[in-house]
């Protein structure tokens, strides 16, 4: 058994399913609903973050129904009624899920995900929608940090042993999102068709009788356009015996370890030197945004990221929330609702967000709340310039849109988020502590 044979139905908290067996026997199961996915706060010092995951949730929601073996769990453990098990026999999501792309930039109080639908059905969503979008989020947020700090150098993802194997793969895929080329990951780069990168370990040089020896293998082996490891012992001896052994067409060498910057230096003098002019340079070893950013005059041509990456580079999850703000009475009417907890209030209807714009540049971003037909209808006044709406349909009444989940949606969504990082004002790109890169206003319309 693998730990992909659960069914995403289970990737659940068991008090969604007793609230739904205790609504399916009060008779409110049925009543309409809005929940919202939003974060309170960026995490400390970030200006902005980046949405990725709605393309996971897409591909998951199609299968989300409980298994036979499931439904006997779920009575075995008391945790639903037979009334609640028959009902979820045949379940299959019919609501509507509105989201921002993937891609998009978020801030404080941005509505990032919203689920209209029945209770029934939109509780059951909330922890798999909230353990998709908070890791996601945050490793595409990092990776925007990151690819922004490496400019025009390519970062590859390297972080699969430093995360639990599923993890490691949805990782792979968020780190595309903010901007990353390419993963170590098989796995990964077999779902979701991305380039794959790797060559060599110290073990494999440790394990012949001498570092030639090791070079040898691997060049008869992957051909002279390889990158070889050289820093298991020497790396200037290393560097002359690879380019013996490859010729002055190697393809490249990593370094993983040291001073990268002043090593790197060295390396490309010497490569030089030997007349491999054209061989990259790449590094690799605990690399985050602040020691990317402390390479940029360095001569190096592409960065192996891994623990940083997946780990959210200090920041694993988004803190992000799955709220009900709108439900149908008994009066059959919709009516907004709104936590009032200290530092945890909430605000209610359902929402529209906006950015706004003035010469192309992001100035804020709008969240308007209220009655559906009110949002509609509302247009933005002169003074909030430019507009944009920033919600996309992702499943309409059931009907999913499964183009979310393919490679070339994965692609556009890293071309989407250069375009949205070019939007925002240049601060918004600094690593140093700081409000998020605009305001967030949020307007009630009733």
């Amino acid at each position: 058994m693998t730990n992909t044979d659960y069914s995403s139905a289970m990737m659940t908290d068991m008090y969604e399913y007793t609230m739904l067996d205790a609504a399916m026997q009060d008779g409110t199961a049925d009543r309409q609903c809005v929940f919202e996915v939003f974060t309170r706060h960026l995490p400390t010092g970030r200006r902005y973050g980046i949405v990725a995951g709605l393309g996971r949730i897409v591909e998951m929601l199609k299968d989300f129904r409980p298994t036979e073996s499931d439904l006997k769990f779920l009575r075995d453990r008391h945790v639903v009624s037979e009334k609640t098990a028959k009902w979820l026999e045949n379940f299959s999501f019919s609501g509507t899920i509105r989201a921002y792309r993937e891609g998009e930039a978020f801030f404080a109080n941005s509505p990032i995900l919203e689920v209209e639908g029945t209770f029934a059905e939109c509780t059951l969503l909330e922890t798999l929608v909230l353990s998709v979008l908070n890791y996601d989020s945050a490793i595409a947020s990092a990776a925007s940090r990151m690819t922004s700090a490496a400019g025009d150098r390519p970062c590859m993802d390297m972080g699969g042993r430093r995360a639990n194997e599923s993890a490691a793969v949805a990782a792979a895929r968020a780190s595309i999102v903010g901007g990353f080329a390419g993963t170590a990951n098989l796995a990964a780069a077999k779902k979701y068709d991305l380039l794959c990168i790797g060559t060599a370990a110290h073990a494999f040089t440790l394990l012949h009788d001498d570092e030639r020896d090791a070079f040898v293998s691997q060049v008869n082996a992957l051909g002279p356009g390889t990158t070889l490891l050289t820093d298991t012992y020497n790396i200037e001896k290393a560097i002359t015996t690879a380019v013996e052994v490859a010729g002055p067409q190697l393809g490249g060498i990593r370094i993983d370890s040291g001073d990268l910057a002043s090593l790197a230096q060295k390396a490309r003098k010497q490569l030089d030197s030997l007349g491999a002019t054209n061989t990259k340079i790449t590094v690799t070893n605990d690399l985050d945004e602040y020691a990317l950013a402390a390479l940029q005059t360095a001569p190096v041509d592409s960065y192996g990221v891994g623990t940083m990456l997946v780990t959210g580079s200090g920041h694993p999850t988004c803190a992000m929330v799955y709220k009900l703000v709108e439900r149908e009475g008994s009066d059959g009417a919709m009516h907004p609702v709104a936590k009032k907890s200290f530092g945890k209030s909430t605000d209610g209807w359902r929402k529209r967000a906006l950015r706004c714009y003035q010469y192309g540049l992001a100035q804020g971003e709008l969240v308007l709340c209220g009655p559906a037909d009110k949002l509609a209808a509302w247009e933005a006044p002169a003074e909030y310039g430019d507009t944009k709406d920033l919600m996309i349909t992702a499943v309409d009444h059931g009907d999913i849109d499964e183009s979310l989940a393919s490679k070339e949606a994965l692609l556009a969504a890293r071309d989407y988020h250069k375009k949205a990082l070019d939007e925002l004002p240049v601060t918004a790109l600094s690593l140093s502590n700081g409000e998020q890169a605009i305001p967030t206003e949020v307007l009630t319309i009733e």
